[in-house]
């Protein structure tokens, strides 16, 4: 009887805690995806914005366009691989938020345009989903930040 009553206690509180570790390791994921991402789009590589984006992609930038993964991958492939001293703006995050609903994520942070002369703030948001044990971004949407 202690026994049965002591596995049960154990089976249900692994049940309890793994779905948080779970999560916990997502958003760890997520957050290192998108910090490889910014490096990447940093150097303007199309290997990681083709790892980055979905094929599905809806793409509304913060000039009110809209497109998909093809557009901009021919917009990224088409200028290649910035050397060291041709980047003229590094990318960055702040205020990084993310919720998950299974193997769906919304990511949500500042994103932060840094270059010699000025500094710019775009608020941005996308939706991420796990196809085969990888995190893609199918919808994103980017705002100018107001100040």
């Amino acid at each position: 009887m202690k026994t049965s009553l002591l596995l049960t206690t154990l089976l249900l509180t692994s049940m309890l805690v793994t779905p948080t570790l779970v999560l916990a390791d997502d958003k760890a994921e997520l957050t290192a995806l998108l910090a490889e991402f910014l490096d990447g789009a940093t150097r303007n590589d199309a290997a990681i914005h083709n790892k980055y984006w979905a094929d599905e992609l809806i793409y509304t930038s913060s000039s009110g366009t809209r497109f998909g993964k093809a557009e901009l991958m021919q917009s990224v492939t088409s200028r290649g691989l910035l050397k060291a001293d041709e980047i003229d703006t590094v990318y960055s995050s702040e205020d990084l938020r993310i919720m998950q609903y299974g193997d769906t994520a919304v990511v949500a942070f500042v994103l932060v345009g840094k270059s010699a002369s000025e500094t710019k703030r775009y608020l941005n948001s996308g939706t991420f989903v796990r196809k085969n044990g990888q995190w893609q971004a199918v919808n994103w949407q980017a705002t100018i930040k107001a100040d």
